[in-house]
């Protein structure tokens, strides 16, 4: 890309930032983005498909970010410590309805061509679950891999949950250490 190509897609990211800085990701109007960088709607669209690849954008910096603190962490000993050290990533998934909507939508792909910030982001959660799972006291009958799945698939379960107005009762990490507690307990 040109250099006046890749400065004005980080004009239009950086003033996407700003926007949803000060009113959420929900709120992040696209004719907002392109009077604030200045720039023609033709030029916004010439960078992104529609609103959502900027937001796929913006969303899975964000998981990355969350993700890079936690790759640096002690890795957690009990389902207790687990659901702790992976609380930052899962709060800013369920910070707004929108966002956590936004993220199962591009959560997987069909092909390798279409995977993007947030795929990478949720393989990435994976990887970095199945490495704390090798180390720590958790079952040994199926395999780390299985079980970084589980806690991922138990983690989304809770979340959608809590955005469930007949669930909304129960707390997100409690739900989630119930399942948890089932699921990753060493066999008797």
């Amino acid at each position: 890309m040109q250099e006046r190509t890749l400065k004005t897609r980080a004009r239009l990211i950086e003033v996407a930032q700003a926007l949803v800085a000060s009113g959420g990701y929900e709120a992040l109007r696209v004719e907002d983005v392109v009077s604030g960088a200045g720039v023609a709607k033709g030029t916004f669209f010439a960078h992104f498909k529609d609103k959502d690849a900027l937001m796929e954008r913006l969303v899975g910096a964000e998981l990355a970010a969350r993700l890079d603190r936690a790759e640096v962490s002690e890795a957690p000993v009990s389902v207790a410590t687990l659901i702790a050290a992976l609380r930052p990533f899962h709060r800013f998934m369920t910070s707004e309805r929108y966002v956590f909507d936004l993220i199962l939508r591009y959560s997987g792909a069909a092909a390798i061509a279409e995977i993007g910030p947030i795929a990478q982001c949720l393989q990435r959660y994976s990887v970095l679950v199945t490495g704390w799972i090798e180390a720590g006291a958790y079952r040994r009958d199926i395999s780390a891999d299985l079980l970084a799945e589980g806690v991922q698939a138990f983690a989304v379960q809770a979340m959608s949950l809590q955005f469930c107005a007949l669930h909304r009762a129960q707390d997100f990490e409690e739900r989630l250490t119930l399942y948890l507690d089932a699921w990753m307990a060493p066999a008797a």
